[in-house]
């Protein structure tokens, strides 16, 4: 049963959101070109196991490959957890896991390739460096061009998502569907809410979206079914959040 919904969006913050557009994950401009070729999909078997999609029923008593660094700042209350798995500090490439905590420890429930900031990760990410921050983010907003898919989230349908005429034709779908990290954001809010608590330098606008093939300004990208398969699937009475960066940050 929806709560919250596309009712309580007003037309005055999805006329803010065409702002926030302009620099998804960074300063006006970002994500126009949808970024240089990549070196193409993360490869080889994906953290928590090589299947694709449906639960593996693993158990695990923590997540796969963090440490614990990034591990304590899980909150305690959350029992599901998106972990991307970036292929290297430089690097574009990506693996997003979905893991679902129960009696028994976490259960990995689906993994998809994917893609992060063009440029890699940073512990100390600012506006227009093309780089993913490295970090622990809940997760409580979505939205997208396209109508609600059965999302659990609160989700903003409007046709303020829409990327500028200007993107590069590859990027048009990117906002189909997407799920706010709540880094440098008011959360509760729609993610087309354009509000930066720290600031415009220290960036904002970091979703998760629908993948285009390559790096992004920020963001973290996935396929289409994936981020149907994931609005679907995160829950507020779970308390969802995202554990983010390249294996070695991750590991720490």
């Amino acid at each position: 049963m929806r709560t919250a919904g596309s009712a309580r969006r007003t037309a005055a913050v999805a006329v803010a959101g065409l702002v926030l557009l302009a620099g998804c994950g960074g300063g006006a401009g970002d994500g126009r070109d949808g970024g240089g070729k990549d070196d193409g999909a993360a490869k080889g078997e994906r953290p928590g196991g090589p299947a694709r999609g449906g639960s593996s029923t693993t158990y695990l008593r923590h997540i796969p490959e963090v440490g614990p660094a990034l591990r304590s700042r899980i909150p305690a209350a959350s029992r599901q957890v998106v972990a991307v798995y970036g292929a290297g500090v430089n690097s574009a490439d990506a693996t997003v896991v979905l893991y679902d905590k129960g009696a028994k420890g976490w259960d990995r429930k689906g993994s998809w390739d994917a893609h992060n900031g063009r440029r890699g990760w940073t512990v100390n990410h600012h506006e227009g460096d093309k780089r993913s921050p490295v970090g622990v983010f809940t997760l409580t907003d979505a939205g997208g061009v396209l109508p609600d898919p059965g999302a659990k989230l609160p989700y903003t349908h409007s046709s303020a998502f829409t990327p500028p005429s200007y993107w590069a034709k590859s990027t048009r779908h990117d906002f189909d569907h997407v799920v706010a990290i709540n880094y440098n954001r008011v959360k509760g809010t729609s993610p087309l809410d354009p509000t930066r608590p720290q600031g415009q330098s220290k960036g904002g606008g970091v979703w998760l979206h629908l993948d285009h093939g390559s790096g992004t300004s920020a963001c973290v990208s996935v396929s289409k079914s994936g981020m149907r398969a994931l609005l679907r699937a995160l829950d507020p009475a779970r308390h969802p959040v995202v554990v983010m960066g390249d294996k070695a940050h991750l590991a720490a």
